[in-house]
């Protein structure tokens, strides 16, 4: 008796939480949207914007699939409230490119074949142009430990590395 209780009320307050009015700066553009004040950064950019190159890996912030940069940082987008970010400058992997040019980095992930099924690649991307800026890819052993949020499961890792270092050693402006 006291759980269907307990599952009743639980019921009844989901309705009670608000939706917010929330202004997001993505890729350049801002964009007005109003949503439940509990939706993901990356449930915001896939299920309201379309923007699908953040992918749902794990949910749980694990994998790195969903990686995104706020403010130049990366950050995993599956455990950012999307009200948290508003006024803050995001980037997804589709605003990397500047004047249809593909950035550095996906130039050498392509180059090197820095993935096989492609899921982790937006995530792996964005990870490594991040690194970069932060000036953590001095050495392999840098690149793992700081790509270490972002799983590969085909096991690209020598290929994801490769193309990293080769943005480095050209002198390739990788930041934003």
């Amino acid at each position: 008796m006291k759980h269907a209780e307990t599952a009743a009320r639980t019921r009844g307050t989901t309705s009670e939480i608000p939706d917010v009015d929330v202004t997001l700066n993505i890729n350049g553009e801002s964009y007005r949207l109003r949503f439940d004040s509990r939706v993901t950064l990356l449930d915001a950019l896939r299920d309201h914007l379309g923007l699908t190159g953040a992918k749902k890996g794990c949910d749980q912030g694990a994998c790195g699939a969903c990686t995104v940069l706020v403010d130049g940082k990366r950050i995993v987008a599956c455990l950012a409230l999307a009200a948290q970010y508003e006024g803050r400058e995001i980037t997804t992997i589709e605003g990397l490119a500047e004047n249809g040019e593909p950035h550095p980095m996906q130039e050498a992930f392509a180059r090197h074949d820095a993935f096989q099924c492609g899921y982790c690649t937006p995530g792996q991307i964005m990870s490594a142009v991040s690194l970069m800026a932060e000036g953590r890819a001095g050495t392999d052993d840098d690149i793992c430990e700081y790509m270490s949020g972002n799983i590969c499961r085909c096991g690209a890792y020598p290929n994801i590395r490769a193309a990293i270092r080769e943005v480095v050693t050209e002198g390739n402006d990788a930041s934003l």
